[in-house]
């Protein structure tokens, strides 16, 4: 016996619901989902998942911060920050050390390592994101820049 399937076939991304015609909050996801796929391939050969990479951007931005703080900051949650922090202690990217003014808050710092490390991943991340907006002019970057921060 033969089964009939009623089934339409599956859109591929940019088509159907999945393009023009989506909705906005599916459409938004694929995208991230889309970059952070984007961002692992090009850091693959460094000791970096794209999380850990947010991670460290935010560190270096932002030094003086809590493993919370950073959580916060990176959209992760502080027990999911709290294991990027370990492992990024156990790659010598980053130490830890006691907090001057707080008892339980930890110090964490990017160790030369990690800021060569960070420097190499930052140049790949850089790169794809300016292949992404190829063609866009820096007026529309702008406004796409703008849109995603009024999103928050």
């Amino acid at each position: 016996m033969i089964k009939s399937s009623n089934h339409t076939p599956l859109p591929k991304a940019g088509e159907g619901k999945r393009g023009d015609n989506g909705y906005l909050g599916y459409l938004l996801r694929q995208a991230a989902n889309t970059y952070r796929y984007r961002v692992e391939s090009a850091l693959s050969d460094l000791p970096l998942t794209q999380p850990q990479f947010s991670s460290l951007v935010m560190l270096e931005a932002y030094p003086d911060h809590s493993s919370a703080d950073l959580a916060r900051m990176a959209f992760l949650t502080p027990q999911t920050m709290s294991v990027i922090v370990s492992n990024l202690s156990k790659s010598g990217l980053i130490t830890r050390s006691p907090h001057a003014a707080h008892g339980r808050k930890q110090h964490i710092a990017l160790t030369e390592l990690g800021q060569e490390t960070l420097r190499a991943a930052k140049e790949r991340v850089y790169a794809l994101e300016k292949d992404l907006l190829a063609g866009v002019s820096d007026d529309e970057a702008a406004t796409i820049r703008h849109w995603l921060v009024s999103l928050l």
